[in-house]
């Protein structure tokens, strides 16, 4: 096989070691990026039902006030009946007071359903906040998991930059820049097999004056339907032979 065409092979199969990594980093990072967000969402979640308590706080607040009012109202006019000279007067001193009684009644009411949503609010608050700190309590070993696991798969990762740079110090500059040129968008498929001559690339059958060329490896051959660089394996050449 051509030195040079076995060289860009030999490349593309070392990039595609490399960019296999990122899928590794991506999943060890996974366990703690996905603690990080469940702390977050209870975090706004605590938020949100702390100012909702304290809303119906205010609400409560406003009720207790009403009430308080309510009752000098009617202590006011419990004081004013001793006055009253006339049947109509005292009616309406009645239906004032009936009123305000009512309105004492709704109040208190209010005031006791505002209390309970606000006790659930807080109970709901309390288990969030229990649950947070689980997950602070385990975020360090979960984070030294990690680490552990990146600094793995950096020292195979370093092993494989260095086996690419010392392939990359043998190789032509130009032969290289042709290599670079399709990678930009074929990717992990610069360098693909022919098998049942068809291009692994594009899965297009490629004339058999082309597959002879490919089959010989004297030159660099690209597929003539999609561009990239065609080579054969030595077992799968004796395997169509």
């Amino acid at each position: 096989m051509n030195k040079h065409l076995e060289q860009l092979i030999d490349l593309s199969k070392v990039d595609k070691e490399i960019d296999a990594f990122e899928p590794q980093i991506e999943e060890a990072n996974i366990k703690y990026e996905a603690a990080l967000a469940k702390k977050e969402n209870l975090s706004s979640e605590i938020a949100t039902l702390d100012e909702e308590s304290k809303s119906e706080q205010v609400k409560k607040q406003k009720n207790e006030l009403h009430i308080a009012e309510l009752s000098a109202k009617l202590e006011e006019n419990s004081k004013k009946s001793g006055d009253v000279k006339t049947e109509r007067e005292m009616k309406s001193l009645q239906l004032e007071e009936e009123i305000a009684k009512e309105q004492v009644s709704f109040a208190n009411e209010e005031i006791e359903r505002l209390e309970k949503v606000i006790e659930n609010k807080q109970e709901k608050m309390t288990e969030l906040q229990s649950q947070m700190e689980e997950i602070d309590a385990n975020l360090s070993a979960v984070k030294e998991e990690v680490d552990a696991k990146l600094a793995a798969i950096n020292t195979e990762r370093q092993k494989v930059f260095e086996a690419k740079e010392k392939l990359v110090s043998k190789m032509n500059q130009k032969g290289l820049s042709f290599y670079q040129k399709i990678r930009r968008w074929a990717k992990n498929t610069t360098a693909v097999e022919v098998k049942n001559q068809a291009c692994m690339g594009c899965y297009m059958v490629i004339n058999d004056k082309v597959y002879a060329e490919v089959i010989k490896g004297e030159e660099i051959t690209n597929c003539p339907h999609c561009g990239r660089i065609l080579y054969i394996e030595p077992s799968t050449e004796a395997a169509e032979a």
